[in-house]
């Protein structure tokens, strides 16, 4: 198989899912909207206080990135699944996991490119240091990656169980912690005057394993819920 038609089949799935998209517009407007309804209740709980607000707010920006971009997973192959569209994927010539590289890139580009783009915004709420702005933007998207690709595995996993949306945050918080502490460190480094890169190596290290066994890991699990 030519690498063109990986390549068409990949932007086709693609363009297919930002369509579809177009449609079903809360999959796309709830993670958003409920990251940036987060971030604006935290100054009001704790308080007017800059210092503290500077102080957590890797913490907070992270935790609820993470909550935000679990939103939408269990959805992830849902429709596909309950449409027969799966099935037929399934059955394509093109490889599993090519197809499911490209459910995932635009799974991220509907849930995960918004976080990426509002959070230095929102971070302007905390009193964050414009020095730590790319920074926080740099390890965003990175992380934001790894999640969606991790949590493709866990929504191939549940797939077609009953309360399938539970089972994913359980399967894949464990995945995310490290992900979580590596991109709030890098942050929180750029504040005491440390270098983020080995932090955001780390994540970029993680985002290249999870980019080479998460396609292949979800392809088989999709072929099992599938029989």
């Amino acid at each position: 198989m030519s690498d063109t038609f990986g390549l068409s089949v990949f932007v086709g799935v693609i363009r297919r899912d930002l369509k579809l998209a177009m449609l079903r517009k809360s999959d796309a407007i709830i993670p958003l909207s409920f990251f940036v309804i987060v971030m604006s209740l935290f100054p009001l709980g704790v308080g007017p206080d800059q210092n503290l607000l500077r102080r957590i707010a890797p913490g907070i920006l992270w935790v609820a990135a993470l909550l935000a971009s679990m939103l939408s997973l269990n959805r992830l192959f849902e429709h596909d699944y309950a449409d027969g569209t799966l099935e037929q994927l399934v059955l394509s010539p093109a490889p599993l996991s090519i197809l499911v590289l490209g459910k995932v890139l635009a799974h991220w580009l509907l849930s995960g490119a918004p976080l990426v783009l509002f959070a230095p915004i929102l971070a302007l709420m905390f009193d964050m240091p414009a020095s730590s702005l790319p920074v926080l933007a740099v390890s965003l998207m990175l992380g934001t990656l790894v999640m969606s690709l991790i949590g493709a595995v866990g929504a191939s996993l549940a797939l077609g169980l009953r309360g399938g949306g539970v089972l994913v945050a359980l399967l894949v918080l464990p995945l995310y912690v490290p992900v979580l502490v590596f991109g709030a460190g890098a942050v929180d480094a750029v504040f005491t005057g440390l270098g983020a890169g080995s932090h955001l190596s780390l994540l970029a290290a993680a985002l290249a394993l999870a980019g080479f066994f998460a396609p292949w890991t979800t392809s088989v699990a999709l072929r099992i819920a599938l029989e």
